[in-house]
């Protein structure tokens, strides 16, 4: 529900399917974080594009939903026809992904849904402009009513996908980016230590065609709220795309 504003803008002239990934929001939790991993994430999304039968597929991904889109987008006959890497490259600087997993991190309850929305606002605060309404829509469905409170609306053991990692430099995705082949639009958060400004540059290196956009005022990752980042999107996807009509 984290993009439902993005969503619905996108859904007056496409068909829109918003994936909760294993753990999070409405899916069920694996059964320990040795689970959670990147093969289980394409298994689970491969199936999803085949149920929903679609030849053609504009995947939007923040994050973790990028990197896990560029691995999709990079395999042979991947039905990616335009790809949107929100704030996420090639390769992810160990510190980042360090600040990933801080984030992650929660109290296992929380007294009040004002206390639970204070704690997603620090989390999230490299998000950029949030109105104060979309801050509560935020809070509203991350939250899970508990007896004695609430609790955020994932499996616990999510936080350990990114524990420290001492002799790793960063995760690189460099392979699969060689492979992508449709047209992509990064859009990186102006204070991003996830995507630094050298990697977006290494990336167009590679593929001189992509093109790029700063958020001004976000880091890791621009909300994709803003009516000027829905737009960047919006526009960017009806370049190329095969729309499906609304039903009557």
């Amino acid at each position: 529900r984290d993009f439902d504003f993005l969503a619905r803008s996108l859904a007056r002239d496409a068909y829109v399917v918003c994936p909760d990934m294993a753990g999070p929001g409405g899916s069920a939790w694996l059964p320990g974080p040795l689970a959670y991993h990147f093969g289980q994430f394409l298994a689970d999304l491969r199936a999803l594009l085949a149920q929903l039968r679609a030849r053609e597929v504009e995947w939007v991904g923040t994050s973790m939903g990028g990197l896990l889109g560029m691995l999709l987008a990079s395999e042979p006959h991947s039905p990616i026809t335009r790809l949107v890497l929100n704030d996420v490259g090639a390769y992810v600087p160990g510190p980042g992904l360090a600040q990933i997993g801080r984030n992650l991190r929660a109290p296992k309850r929380f007294e009040s849904l004002a206390a639970l929305e204070a704690h997603v606002r620090h989390t999230h605060r490299d998000w950029g402009p949030i109105t104060d309404a979309q801050w509560a829509h935020l809070a509203r469905h991350a939250a899970r009513r508990m007896p004695d409170g609430y609790a955020l609306h994932y499996d616990p053991n999510i936080a350990e996908l990114l524990p420290p990692l001492p002799f790793a430099p960063g995760l690189s995705m460099w392979a699969a980016w060689h492979r992508v082949r449709c047209p992509v639009l990064v859009v990186r958060g102006s204070e991003s230590r996830i995507l630094p400004p050298q990697v977006l540059r290494a990336m167009g290196a590679v593929k001189p065609g992509i093109r790029s956009v700063e958020i001004a005022g976000a880091g890791h990752a621009p909300s994709l709220m803003a009516p000027d980042q829905v737009s960047v999107v919006a526009a960017f996807l009806d370049e190329g795309a095969t729309r499906i009509p609304r039903a009557a």
